[in-house]
């Protein structure tokens, strides 16, 4: 499976790095998340700045992508020859965005009339482009997801793993990042959020 994390200027560290750095735990069986620009670099909220792995255009041949959030995404939003070169298609791809991410998969038309999730700050833009709001972490439409706030970064990384791989998988890579004595805490918490938006064989399993 190969994923695109995209990644803007202005991103937010712990969207883009924590959901590569728990889908990469799948890196055993195939898998590859790679950060995903529209710039050979790109300089987070942070003044953090780091070298793309893969141009933005990959996103059209990636077998799921998410979408970061960043201090710059209203400006993103807004730049339609930027939105013009993001290719992607829910009938053979998994897509999720994160906080302000939500914003931009409303400007590329693959939320319309359903409810979707975002941080706080975002909320009010996402409304007004049209998109009903959630209070809540994470929620899916078939193969496209939306998550609200940082931390929900595990959640997408869960959905994708359970989606694409099982459960098990799901439950191994989440154990490996979630901290010594909350292990079990944190994996009931990430398979409760994406559960009921699982497939029902898979949820069973």
């Amino acid at each position: 499976m190969q994923i695109a994390v995209l990644t803007f200027e202005g991103f937010n560290e712990l969207d883009s790095f924590v959901a590569s750095a728990i889908l990469n735990r799948m890196k055993a069986k195939g898998w590859t998340a790679h950060i995903t620009s529209p710039a050979p670099q790109v300089t987070s909220m942070n003044g953090v700045t780091i070298q793309r792995q893969k141009p933005l255009e990959f996103a059209s041949e990636a077998d799921a992508v998410l979408i970061g959030s960043g201090i710059k995404t209203r400006e993103i939003a807004a730049d339609s020859e930027l939105l013009a070169r993001i290719v992607l298609d829910p009938s053979r791809q998994l897509i999720g965005a994160q906080c302000s991410g939500t914003l931009l998969l409303a400007k590329l038309g693959l939320i319309g009339g359903l409810p979707a999730c975002t941080d706080l700050t975002t909320k009010p833009w996402v409304i007004e482009a049209g998109v009903e709001v959630l209070d809540a972490p994470f929620v899916a439409h078939g193969n496209v997801a939306t998550a609200g706030g940082c931390l929900a970064s595990q959640y997408l990384a869960t959905w994708l793993i359970a989606r694409l791989a099982t459960i098990a998988d799901a439950w191994e890579a989440i154990h490996y990042v979630a901290p010594v004595g909350e292990k079990e805490t944190y994996i009931a918490q990430a398979l409760a959020a994406v559960g009921a938006f699982l497939p029902l064989s898979e949820a069973a399993a």
